[in-house]
């Protein structure tokens, strides 16, 4: 049921902030420009960036998500409230586990601040 509540809350935090829109071709389109599966990247990702709990692999159905959507522009649409549930750092290993690191300087969150990216 946490789980569940978690999922709801970050959903909820996107609809709340403007950023999530529908097109007529069932894509999300985040901002000006930012398409992928928001939808998909929700309900497969969510509990892999959430603030609470430990850093944890993602799922397979995750990083399946996660090579369809265009990270470095979702970063660009990550807001102070979106920031109160989710851990950016998180955010930057779930995309290198999946194979789609951020470059080393790609500025993510709202506070725009740089992330340092582990290199291997």
């Amino acid at each position: 049921m946490a789980r569940l509540n978690t999922n709801f809350m970050v959903l909820a935090t996107f609809v709340m902030t403007g950023i999530l829109v529908f097109s007529g071709t069932n894509n999300v389109v985040l901002g000006q420009g930012c398409q992928g599966d928001l939808q998909g990247l929700i309900t497969q990702c969510a509990i892999y960036v959430q603030k609470a709990g430990p850093k944890m692999d993602p799922s397979q159905g995750c990083c399946n998500v996660i090579k369809t959507v265009d990270i470095p522009c979702v970063c660009q649409h990550i807001t102070a409230e979106i920031e109160r549930v989710i851990d950016i750092q998180k955010v930057v290993y779930v995309a290198q586990f999946c194979g789609r690191p951020l470059a080393s300087g790609t500025k993510c969150g709202s506070k725009k601040r740089k992330i340092q990216v582990p290199s291997h």
